[in-house]
């Protein structure tokens, strides 16, 4: 299995073996699974107040056979309000969870790990299945905006030394992809709460590009949105197949795809 090496201005300039990892089986259930399992890292603890509840003046007599007892009286043994309060609320019941303005009867705590395991070689295996799966037309064709594009895309190393923006997007367009970049700019409004707390916009992703070297490539993808770029040794499943959805647009260096055959066959 060959792919064709094109230049900074979209021409063939030769040809390139790629190596055993995409021909990878293709596997879904585990790319998903460690999509979440890195997602699930991410994720903050919460926890309600201790005394969420019990900020409260009621109280309960205990002693029987005295004066205020609580005891057979026929009512429930809990805390009640009573003494100098409102002449509607004497006698009400507080703090206990099944009364008016109780505490919760099973609160989220602090101690709950939300964070899921995955083992080493599963983690690498679906790695490798992402890696194979953005040279499935039917898969990149799904997400993205492209036509006429033979995958993989590979890309001389000099895309590795781009110092401006303006400069690798001339490159997309130069590679037939820039269509895509298209779809991304519009951004929507992401419905529920998530409008209140920080993250009112969904953005959508576009082209990964995977180098072996970081000349300068890295900083200037940060300013395209939706565009990604990596090292090889940094990759992930989550990169790979943003939402657990793989397929993603991707761009390999000459020398990204030798490492890859180094680092995972």
């Amino acid at each position: 299995m060959k792919a064709s090496i094109f230049s900074l201005d979209g021409k063939v300039k030769g040809e390139i073996e790629l190596p055993k990892v995409f021909r990878t089986h293709y596997r879904p259930d585990l790319i998903q699974r460690a999509v979440l399992a890195m997602q699930s890292h991410r994720r903050q603890v919460y926890a309600a107040d201790v005394l969420a509840g019990k900020r409260s003046a009621a109280h309960y007599h205990g002693v029987k056979d005295t004066y205020a007892t609580m005891k057979n009286r026929e009512m429930a043994r809990m805390a009640r309000l009573h003494g100098e309060t409102m002449p509607g609320l004497v006698m009400t019941a507080r703090i206990v969870p099944q009364a008016t303005k109780g505490r919760a009867a099973l609160p989220p705590v602090v101690e709950r790990k939300f964070w899921q395991k995955i083992n080493n070689k599963e983690r690498r295996l679906a790695i490798k299945s992402a890696i194979a799966a953005t040279t499935m037309s039917d898969l990149v064709n799904k997400r993205h905006r492209i036509s006429d594009v033979n995958l993989p895309i590979v890309v001389s190393d000099e895309i590795q030394e781009i110092k401006k923006t303006k400069d690798l997007e001339k490159i997309i367009e130069t590679l037939n992809i820039g269509s895509d970049l298209e779809r991304t700019r519009k951004r929507k409004i992401r419905p529920g709460k998530g409008k209140m707390r920080g993250r009112k916009y969904k953005n959508k992703k576009s082209v990964l590009f995977v180098v072996a070297d970081d000349k300068g490539i890295l900083k200037v993808a940060e300013n395209i949105p939706g565009v990604d770029a990596c090292v090889v040794n940094n990759l992930n499943a989550e990169l790979l197949a943003p939402g657990t959805q793989p397929g993603r647009l991707t761009v390999y260096s000459e020398s990204a795809i030798k490492k890859l055959g180094e680092v995972y066959g």
